[in-house]
């Protein structure tokens, strides 16, 4: 129904009104009575061989949403109803930004991908927490940056103070260092702020009478030998594990129009697959399997899926995928893994 009839009357529009009022109109539909038991129903897999035990959390199945979608925690309840086992919420920043200017999230429809360079748009992270505090018991990813007038000799102190305000409503930290789309943020996987940051949050981190699993956002465009660094600092730092990949600054191979497919910002969906993946091998293997890794970028189908599963990631994330094939998507993916 979603492919056929809902998504070629919403790629008519803009994408970013398009999010807003997708958005509006599951919050209207969930508030009916019944309709989130449908949703549930529909797309919802539950069965006891899906969940997954990874950085001393249960994930009741390894299909989350990515960062980005949720970006401010307003949604988090409703588009669990869709079936999936956890929540990325973010990226959110110590203050409120409104991001790059408009227009900044552009469709290649002939390339399932999508363009955006939104610049980490977010209300705050205090604003944020207004609405965590409302969970009762959805798994709960928190992904966190730095404000844009932030300079970089000064990010740590803005990722201490999400980390701080998120501790007591997340499950879990990314640390998203990786978006091509805020200036010189990139700059920060180098391996001596990477190793700095990470330290830090990790004394924060222990000065708590539990701590929270911390991992690692990267960009699919890193060499094998800056992945091989990647490695070295997860386990100095020990941090809990590594999300790839974030988007991409590559435009290989594009079949859109050229002059939308030149528009700066990270590329994601069906182009990144094959990268994403590789990059989760490299990371897996070079590793030996030392960390857990949550594989993402350009999963379409249950066999991109399963393909990233079988590289090594121990848990997946959506994104372009769940806008382009809708919540069916989750429910197939999660069937799958039931038939493996």
């Amino acid at each position: 129904m979603y492919k056929l009839l809902l998504r070629p009357i919403l790629f008519l529009y803009d994408p970013e009104s398009v999010h807003h009022f997708t958005f509006k109109m599951i919050r209207f539909l969930s508030k009916i009575p019944l309709v989130s038991s449908i949703f549930r129903g529909i797309y919802g897999v539950n069965d006891p061989k899906l969940e997954r035990e990874v950085f001393g959390l249960t994930f009741k199945n390894p299909v989350g949403l990515a960062a980005g979608f949720d970006k401010d925690a307003k949604l988090y309840n409703e588009l669990y109803n869709f079936g999936f086992g956890f929540i990325e919420i973010g990226t959110l920043t110590p203050k409120p930004q409104e991001g790059n200017p408009k227009k900044r999230l552009f469709r290649l429809k002939k390339d399932s991908a999508i363009i955006n360079r939104m610049g980490f748009n977010n209300g705050g992270v205090e604003d944020a927490v207004k609405r965590l505090k409302k969970n009762k018991d959805i798994l709960i990813g928190g992904n966190i940056g730095k404000n844009k007038v932030t300079p970089n000799k000064d990010a740590v102190e803005d990722y201490k103070v999400c980390f701080e305000a998120l501790f007591e409503y997340v499950d879990y930290f990314v640390v998203n260092v990786s978006s091509p789309n805020t200036p010189n943020l990139r700059a920060l996987q180098d391996k001596k702020p990477l190793t700095e940051l990470l330290n830090t949050l990790q004394e924060q981190n222990l000065q708590k009478p539990s701590q929270k699993p911390i991992l690692l956002k990267i960009a699919p465009d890193l060499t094998d030998e800056q992945l091989l660094d990647i490695i070295t600092i997860v386990k100095e730092t020990k941090i809990a594990g590594v999300i790839a990949t974030n988007t991409t600054i590559s435009r290989e191979n594009l079949q859109s129009d050229p002059l939308i497919a030149k528009e700066t910002g990270g590329l994601s969906g069906k182009p990144l697959t094959n990268r994403s993946t590789e990059v989760i091998r490299f990371l897996y293997e070079k590793s030996n399997k030392a960390f857990p890794i949550i594989g993402v970028g350009g999963i379409h189908s249950a066999k991109d899926a399963m393909e990233k599963l079988e590289a090594g990631a121990s848990l997946i994330q959506l994104y372009t995928g769940f806008i382009y094939e809708g919540p069916k998507l989750i429910k197939d993916i999660n069937k799958a893994l039931l038939r493996k």
